[in-house]
Parts: structure tokens; sequence; C-alpha cells
């Protein structure tokens, strides 16, 4: 069992363009989409379309519109009232894969409502093998929130507790780091430059700098670090060493998800007990799959790329 913790959920509303975007004039758009969406959410869409046991907790008010949106993608779920409805975002996409986000801020949710999720994540993560806590937190909502919820996860269930894997960027991602040591982090480049105050800007060598950066936090900080490089692959280092994989060749048509992706892709291997180098080319190969896919669509089996991921130890 995995299970996700999407604190602030979106209704996410997807519009395609058969031209580049061009701020100021006004354009048709070729279709429109509307997903449940929320870091969380996605993981566990692609966690569910590959036949894991997964369940996905979330706040959500009972009149809010994005109850039929959640109902349509039939996951599992366990909801925690809240008053406030979820916000919504707004992604345009182009033919080239250009992706262009507006995010609108959530709902700032109360201290017993704060309270009430993470009882529930707590109770629902009794036997799970992992919990991911992903995506970006309301306005209002303390930083330390995650880590909070890490420390109430190990202290109810000692050496039974899940793993657990943390997929957020700025004061929540930083304060999870320095106050938890979640088992596993997923930052992308430039949120792994703002946990760590280097730059990233490295071209060809993006893996090898970003390995070096992660190494200063594996594992007296981490557990692991796995690093999402977009059409650069994407590295991992835990206590075993460093690991660099290459993505197969792709067309990009909307990166929307793909980081979700590539951390569920992570966690379907290591559930099936592969090892380093499995785990980040099936990060790779599902982060792939779903930049070639429309909108906000997750990849299925079928989607996956079968060419091999090269991966090599660095």
């Amino acid at each position: 069992m995995i299970i996700t913790v999407t604190v602030n959920p979106s209704l996410d509303r997807t519009i395609v363009l058969d031209a580049p975007l061009r701020p100021g004039a006004v354009q048709a758009a070729v279709s429109a989409r509307e997903d449940a969406g929320g870091k969380g959410i996605n993981v566990a869409r692609v966690l569910a379309a590959a036949g894991e046991e997964t369940l996905a907790v979330l706040p959500l008010a009972d009149d809010d519109p994005y109850l039929a949106a959640l109902a349509a993608q039939h996951l599992p779920v366990r909801t925690v009232p809240v008053r406030g409805h979820c916000r919504a975002n707004i992604t345009v996409t182009d033919p080239a894969g250009v992706t262009t986000k507006l995010n609108l801020p959530g709902a700032t949710p109360s201290a017993g409502e704060l309270e009430a999720l993470q009882a529930a994540v707590v109770e629902a993560a009794e036997g799970a093998r992992w919990v991911v806590l992903a995506g970006s937190l309301p306005p209002g909502v303390p930083d330390d929130l995650y880590a909070g919820i890490i420390r109430a996860l190990r202290s109810r269930w000692g050496q039974a507790a899940p793993r657990v894997a943390v997929d957020a960027s700025g004061p929540a991602l930083r304060a999870a780091v320095a106050d938890a040591r979640p088992d596993l982090i997923k930052p992308n480049d430039d949120e792994l430059a703002e946990l760590s105050g280097i730059a990233l800007d490295a071209g060809d060598d993006a893996a090898r700098v970003a390995a070096g950066i992660a190494r200063a936090l594996v594992p007296g900080r981490v557990g692991a670090v796995l690093v999402t490089l977009g059409g650069r692959g994407a590295v991992l280092v835990d206590a075993t060493g460093a690991y660099a994989a290459e993505p197969p060749q792709t067309r990009v048509r909307s990166t929307v998800g793909a980081g979700d992706s590539s951390l569920a892709g992570y966690l379907l291997a290591e559930s099936a007990g592969g090892g380093p180098a499995a785990c980040v080319a099936s990060a790779v190969r599902h982060g792939s799959a779903a930049a070639s896919l429309p909108g906000t669509m997750v990849p299925r089996p079928a989607d996956l790329p079968a060419a091999d991921i090269p991966v090599a130890r660095i």
C-alpha cells in the first residue's frame, strides 16, 4: 500500500493550442479538459494505473466541484472535511510541448482541519510501505507541516512506520529536510538549487553536479534524493552511491505531471524489490511517458517507452 497526501489539491484545467501562446492576443483553443489534480493525486493515478494498491488522502469539502472530477478518476480516497474549496490551476500547452501554468492559491485550512488531516494520514498509514507528501502548501499553512506529519507517523508506528517521500519545494521542503529526515525527496533541478543554495546550470554535467549536491544530504539529512532533470533524465543518490539515467527520445506534448509520474515510477520499482538502478530507470521511463501525453494525462503501462534506459554509476 502506498498512501499519497495532497494538502493543496487543484482542479486542473488544460487548454491545448494549435500555435505558440501569444501574450496579449486572442487565440482559439483546439481542446480543453478538466482533471482532479495536485501532485499527490497525480502520483496516486499513476500507481493505480499500474495496479499498485494506493489510497489518496486529501482535505475536501462535501460541496466542492473538485469532487466530480475526482470521482471520474476512480481512485480510492479518504477525504477530510474542510470549509473552503480547492484552488484551480490553468495550463496552456502548444504543439511543441511548451507549457504555461497559472496556479491559483488554495483556501487556508484551520488549525483544527490540519490536525484532522494529520490524524487521518497517521491512521491510514497502518501497514503502508510508503507515505508520499506531495505538493505546495496552501496560504497560511505552517512551513513545517510535512515535518510534523513525518514525526507523527514515526511516533505512532515506530519501527513499523512507513517510509516517507516528500515532493515539495521552498520552505516546506527545507523544513522537512532540516527537521524530519525523510526517506526520499524528489526535487527537480531548480528545487534542488533552491534547497542547497548552489546553482545547477551545468549543461551536460548537470547529472554530476546534481549528484554532488545530493551527496551532501545523504544519508545525514535524507535517506535518498531523486533529482529529475527534465530532458536530461534523472539522478538518484542513496547510501549505495549515485546513479544517472538517460531519457529515451520523446516527443514532448506536455510536461505537466512528468515529475509526479517519475516519483510514481520510482515507487513502483522500489516496491517491486528493484535496486537503485532499476528505480531511477523506472522514474525516467514514467516521466518520459508522461511528457509524451497531452494535458494532465498520466501514463499507463501501455504508454511506457520500450527503449532501454541507460543507467550509469557516477
